[in-house]
Order: C-alpha cells, then structure tokens, then sequence
C-alpha cells in the first residue's frame, strides 16, 4: 500500500482468498484492505496515539439518515457528554480532495452539529473549525489533542 503522510503504524495483515485484510482496532475484525481503508485505519492510530482520543469516544462508519438517504461518516468522534465533536471524511490516496469533499461532510455536519471537520486522503489533510454563527469553516493547522 502507498506511504502516506502519516506516521507509520504496525498493522495486522492477513491475507484471505484474493484480498489482503487489515485488522481494525476498533471494531475487532479484519476488513477488506482497500485504499480508503488504509486511510482510515492510519488515521484512526493517528487520533489515538498523536492526538490522545480515547477509543470510548470514535465510532466507525456510523450510520445516519439525509433527506431520506443512508449515509455513513468514515470516523466520529464524540466529545466527554457523547455529542459529535469531530467528523472524519476518508478519501483513497488517488482520490483529489475537491469542493464537493467539503460539501459531502457539510451536508452529514448539518445534522450532526460538530465542531471539527477533517478530510483527508492520507496525503492531504485539512481541518476545520466549524463557524455556526457565520454559517462557515475556518482552516486550522491541525486539530487539537485530546484534553
């Protein structure tokens, strides 16, 4: 799998039949290790062991419902009180971030009322504060570690 702009991480991979699986830490299973998953799973070891969230506090590929529509975040992270905090869209490496990135996670932000958004394709990452007076998103740096 390509390098990506992450730290490097030790990952449980197995191969099955035709496809290579990667264990996820989080729900406890191997899965089918496609480019998104790499993604997600760097990112994943990246919020807990650089940025310090608790494994209690991210759920993976939680589902809910837009104008009648089942969508899916990649990572979310909930805050001490169980609110959505941060919302993760993963993207393969191949894949550009484009404006439509930024809107496919506004549009899941509208109903979940976060106040981080990151999107990344590995090689790229971007973080945003969420402005809700001002109906916006500033760019950060980065975000902030777990306190």
């Amino acid at each position: 799998m390509q390098k990506l702009n992450l730290p490097n991480y030790n990952f449980r991979l197995k191969s099955n039949e035709n496809n290579m699986l990667i264990f996820d830490i989080l729900r406890k299973k191997f899965l089918v290790l496609t480019p998104e998953e790499w993604v997600r799973q760097h990112f994943v070891l990246y919020l807990l062991e650089e940025k310090k969230y608790p494994k209690s506090l991210i759920a993976l590929e939680k589902q809910l419902t837009i104008n009648n529509r089942k969508k899916r975040t990649d990572i979310l992270i909930f805050n001490a009180k169980g609110e959505p905090d941060i919302i993760v869209e993963c993207k393969a490496p191949s894949i550009k971030i484009t404006q439509a990135t930024f809107d496919q996670i506004a549009r899941y932000n509208l109903k979940l009322k976060a106040n981080y958004l990151i999107v990344t394709n590995g090689l790229q990452h971007f973080y945003c504060k969420m402005d809700f007076e001002n109906e916006t998103y500033i760019f950060l740096k980065d975000i902030p570690d777990y306190i």
